[in-house]
């Protein structure tokens, strides 16, 4: 698929056409697959709704899965805030000035049982990206949910601090796969019009795991003994077997499916995720699917997690990777824990929960407010402008720390400092993360570059974790809100980078995201170039290109459509 210097790529009306393939049966497959992706770009908000409902219903029921990771993430974030927790798992400081302070967490452990479940995830990931394209998505949750039920057993009867870091280390393994899953998964279902808004869900559901997590934290004060710290984990269990029975139902994806080879199966999909009512022709919308891989296959991508750093898939990789990375080092990583510093910022238990109940709602008023900004811009300048937002924010909040040590009011002013700097984030670069990272990668090695790329979001989130820790515990350096002024100069680095390297992708199919990398377009240019829709690279040149069904053995054909429905 290699072009001239003066070929790489098209912008306002230079339009490149290809000649069309020799093979007849080639040139039907490429015209029908050509007319449903003009379909998809043309299809608007509404017209998508009513033509996939379906498809809309399975990707936020599979993405629910992404409840109990942001229930968990956010339980042990603050659940150092219970009194009861620390007076089990910690040690007594002797300090009986502030009877509430009294026990605490060494830094050592907070760090580790903080971290434990990204470290789980990191394995986890690698495993779910693997098996996600060995036996797909269906699968892997499910397997994913049955191992989380045994392990959460571990952390509701952890009778110290070492078997609690044991327990959350394992309970990353299935988080992993849930991570990784959703976002793959809501790419692959859903058409053009919807992904965003799909893939951002994501988002959502992970505030709605925070919310019900500060929630069950603010009535977990007033219970008394163990069952203060139980209760929060014992509320996993209950959303266990309807997801099961949700992944157990669900189409897989018609991507993978196709990837497979199994044609026929990938048309049943498409059935079961448009409406009855606005005809979809499968076989076309397969052909669409077909064309895309072919072409991938062409440019000689391949499905290993090496192949994510080769070509064109390298600058991709990247791009998924770092665009994560940004919701730690814009400085959430210091936000997103806002229980612990308030309460060591002088705020008294009982307050400094009604902050964080509060922080979380304004988070999911952002995450909605968001679909605005899918709606009436692109992803690229509402994430530049997040990043440069925050940034501002953070620096504020470094800045006052110091009258914050003598004023109650300045310690005020930082918490509705972190609900701002919390609301901006869930309106700009939280969501859109999922947004970006979703339609970036080649759709052969979706899985694997949204793995990697949440790696990297772990991988940060573990080290950035662990310095953050450090920096505001009061038994280490007890910086306190000084520690903001680290993540303000990491964020502005970010912001950097986005300007420079982060492409806007609204509106593109997968297949145009592959030539507009494939021929290195700049970062500044994608929005203003313009791919034929002849432009296939010639992937259906050679007819021998031209799949066979695994199943039945017949060479692909868009001749006629499936009109079955297979629960695949």
């Amino acid at each position: 698929m290699a072009a001239s210097d003066d070929e790489k790529y098209a912008e306002k009306g230079d339009v490149m056409h290809l000649d069309q393939p020799a093979s007849s049966e080639a040139a039907q497959i490429r015209s029908d697959a050509m007319e449903a992706e003009e379909n998809e770009l043309r299809m608007g908000l509404v017209e998508g709704l009513k033509t996939y409902p379906t498809a809309v219903f399975w990707s936020f029921a599979i993405s629910l899965l992404i409840v109990m990771e942001g229930y968990d993430t956010a339980v042990l974030n603050n659940i150092i805030g219970l009194e009861s927790f620390r007076r089990h798992f910690g040690y007594d400081t002797g300090d009986t000035s502030d009877p509430s302070q009294q026990w605490q967490l060494s830094a050592a452990w907070q760090t580790a049982v903080g971290q434990a479940p990204s470290i789980g995830c990191f394995v986890g990931i690698f495993i779910a990206s693997w098996a996600q394209d060995r036996w797909g998505y269906k699968r892997t949750i499910q397997v994913a949910l049955v191992s989380l039920t045994g392990f959460i057993f571990i952390n509701f009867f952890a009778v110290n601090v070492q078997m609690l870091f044991v327990g959350e280390l394992l309970c990353g393994l299935p988080w992993g796969a849930f991570s990784s899953s959703a976002v793959s998964y809501a790419s692959d279902v859903t058409p053009i019009p919807l992904r965003g808004y799909l893939t951002t869900y994501v988002n959502l559901c992970w505030i709605i795991g925070q919310i019900l997590a500060a929630g069950i934290l603010k009535r977990a004060i007033t219970l008394e003994g163990k069952w203060g710290y139980k209760v929060p984990f014992a509320i996993q269990w209950v959303w266990v077997v309807p997801l099961f029975i949700v992944a157990l139902v669900a189409p897989e994806s018609p991507w993978f499916l196709v990837r497979k080879g199994r044609l026929e199966e990938a048309e049943a999909v498409v059935v079961r995720l448009s409406s009855k009512t606005h005809k979809v022709d499968p076989a076309k919308t397969v052909a669409m699917m077909v064309r895309t891989n072919q072409m991938e296959v062409e440019a000689e991508i391949g499905g290993t997690f090496a192949d994510c750093f080769r070509g064109s898939d390298l600058r991709r990789t990247e791009i998924s990777c770092l665009t994560w990375m940004c919701q730690h080092l814009c400085g959430m990583v210091f936000c997103g824990s806002p229980v612990y510093f308030l309460q060591q910022a002088g705020l008294s238990e009982d307050k400094s929960f009604d902050a964080n109940l509060g922080i979380t709602f304004m988070a999911f008023v952002g995450t909605l407010l968001s679909w605005v900004t899918l709606t009436v811009g692109g992803r690229r300048p509402f994430f530049i402008g997040g990043m440069v937002f925050m940034s501002s924010i953070m620096w504020i909040i470094g800045g006052i720390s110091w009258p914050a040590d003598h004023h109650n009011s300045a310690r005020w002013g930082q918490a509705i400092l972190i609900m701002i700097f919390v609301f901006a984030y869930d309106f700009t670069i939280g969501p859109l993360t999922y947004c970006i990272v979703g339609e970036t990668s080649a759709t052969r090695l979706r899985s694997k570059t949204v793995g990697l790329a949440r790696n990297a979001y772990n991988v940060t989130g573990v080290c950035a974790g662990i310095l953050n820790t450090y920096m505001v515990n009061k038994t280490a350096w007890n910086w306190k809100g000084r520690a903001a002024l680290l993540w303000a100069f990491t964020a502005v680095i970010m912001t950097i980078w986005c300007y420079f390297r982060l492409p806007e992708m609204k509106g593109r199919s997968y297949r145009e995201l592959d030539l507009l990398f494939e021929r290195k377009v700049p970062a500044r240019q994608f929005k203003n170039t313009i791919i034929s829709e002849e432009d296939d690279g010639g992937a259906l040149n050679n007819p021998n290109a031209i799949p066979v069904d695994v199943n039945t053995g017949r060479k692909f054909s868009t001749a006629s459509a499936l009109h079955g429905d297979s629960k695949v």
